[in-house]
């Protein structure tokens, strides 16, 4: 009988590269899970449109100034995108979905409403406002000294309001009478009371304000608005003027009204003046505090912020077109002038 047949002799040897091999997967694939898990996810939630100007520019302005402090998104970062196109009632639950994808911060766009949205969604995991409209009155936050919770980032506080009618003043000497249209989210009518009082004591500026919500409400607002016989208009700083821009400018044009508004893109397009902040240094700035939070720090230690670098923009075009005379010293002291 023959001699009992035996494995190949090769065998052990090709079985201890595979084992090799699949050690050196296996420990690849975990290292790269690891490193998934690492990666800090950001979530930005804005009220705006990422099709329109405003919502684009705002989330290419964050990733440009992420990518300068030396986040890539993909590798070092991952950043979850939410936009409620314009309508505030979207914002809970896209809140409740960046929460639910466990991000390490969030970082809010739209005014008031997207930082109440999130802050209604989670106490926990840190907010980041990038342009909120008087923080501390609107009870999102404490103090701007110690905010308190889970929020912190930059808010606009309420002398911009006046600084802008002082220049809306400049620019149309007969104005005694205006109209703003705004959100009334923040104010309650006590607070609107005395806003209103404020500005008639010492800018001698009566003032009626129009609530817009929605979008529909804009129809509504401007149909109001000739009976009230403003001189003059100003849009507050919300992303929903900027997302129906035509028809506020649309309007401004029919009513032959002088309008300040509340971003320059409007001023571009053939809207008055604009006083505002300046955009990019505010998404500088957010990122800065993005940054900190991701290397450890806690929002309540990281004080709110308020803008320090404004600019003035005149279109002097629309200033002729509705027969006016910009004085020689608020053409000085524009930043941009458009001829």
């Amino acid at each position: 009988m023959g001699a009992p047949s035996r494995p190949h002799q090769g065998w052990p040897t090709q079985l201890g590269i595979f084992a090799v091999a699949f050690l050196l997967l296996a420990t690849a694939l975990e290292a790269e899970a690891q490193q998934a898990a690492k990666t800090p996810r950001i979530g930005v939630l804005f009220l705006t449109s990422p099709s329109s100007a405003a919502g684009a520019m705002g989330l290419e302005a964050l990733r440009a100034s992420l990518r300068d402090l030396g986040y890539v998104e993909g590798r070092t970062i991952a950043i979850e995108y939410r936009s409620a196109e314009g309508r505030a009632e979207r914002l809970p639950e896209l809140a409740a979905q960046l929460v639910k994808r466990n991000v390490d911060v969030i970082v809010t766009g739209g005014g008031n409403v997207s930082t109440l949205a999130a802050r209604k969604a989670t106490t926990t995991i840190p907010i980041v406002m990038t342009g909120s409209w008087r923080a501390v009155e609107a009870g999102l936050v404490e103090s701007l000294a110690r905010p308190g919770g889970n929020i912190t980032g930059l808010t606009v506080p309420r002398e911009l309001l006046l600084k802008q009618i002082e220049l809306l003043r400049e620019a149309v000497p007969s104005l005694s009478r205006m109209v703003i249209f705004s959100r009334k989210i923040l104010d309650t009518p006590a607070q609107r009371a005395q806003g209103k009082a404020v500005i008639q004591e010492f800018l001698r500026v009566t003032v009626d304000i129009l609530d817009v919500e929605e979008p529909e409400d804009l129809a509504r607002a401007f149909a109001t608005t000739p009976a009230l016989r403003p001189h003059a208009m100003i849009f507050g700083p919300d992303p929903l003027f900027f997302e129906y821009r035509n028809q506020v400018l649309d309007f401004a044009r029919s009513a032959r009204l002088p309008a300040m508004y509340p971003f320059r893109d409007f001023v571009d397009a053939g809207g008055l003046m604009s006083y505002s902040v300046n955009p990019q240094d505010v998404v500088r700035r957010t990122a800065r505090l993005v940054d900190r939070i991701l290397k450890g720090a806690k929002p309540v230690d990281l004080p709110v912020e308020e803008p320090t670098m404004y600019e003035l923009v005149i279109n002097l075009k629309t200033a002729e077109a509705l027969g006016l005379v910009i004085p020689p010293s608020l053409r000085l002291r524009a930043d941009h002038v458009i001829e």
